[in-house]
């Protein structure tokens, strides 16, 4: 069975994210992001160098959750495409690429938070078919211990 993958980009959100609407009427999610560049350097060091910074968009339902849950300074990961576009603004030609991220989440690596689950009694068909093994059911389920201090943020998962 072939595997099926998309691109994904990781970064952090670099402005406040803007949720505005389209034409249609489906919600757009946008913001500035950032990706951390690195040198490696002779003696096995790195430098850190300046950041590059790209578009990135959502739309529809994930737009509005993304929105709720992101915030500038957030790290994440997300899965989509990216894409090239042109138009012409005040008779002067634009083109440009974005990342259209069709799933998104924060970067488990850079970030603390909890997840709310709901209650899973029966495994969902959907969800499960074709898995190997036994389905997890919330009843043999344990939450790893996390600190008290820790920042606390919600994940919107991928």
């Amino acid at each position: 069975m072939t595997i099926r993958t998309q691109q994904s980009l990781t970064g952090f959100i670099a402005t406040d994210p803007q949720l505005t609407y389209t034409e249609k009427g489906e919600a757009r999610f946008y913001a500035r992001v950032g990706q951390e560049n690195y040198r490696r350097e002779q003696d096995g060091s790195f430098t850190k160098l300046e950041p590059d910074f790209h578009n990135l968009v959502i739309y529809r339902a994930s737009a509005e959750r993304a929105y709720e849950r992101f915030a500038k300074g957030d790290s994440f990961v997300a899965e989509g495409y990216a894409h090239e576009y042109s138009y012409t603004r005040d008779g002067q030609q634009i083109e440009g690429e974005e990342f259209v991220a069709k799933k998104i989440g924060h970067d488990t690596a850079r970030t603390t938070y909890d997840v709310a689950r709901t209650r899973r009694d029966e495994p969902a068909p959907d969800r499960d078919a074709g898995r190997d093994g036994p389905a997890r059911s919330a009843s043999t389920r344990t939450e790893p211990s996390r600190s008290a201090s820790a920042s606390r943020q919600l994940a919107l998962g991928l």
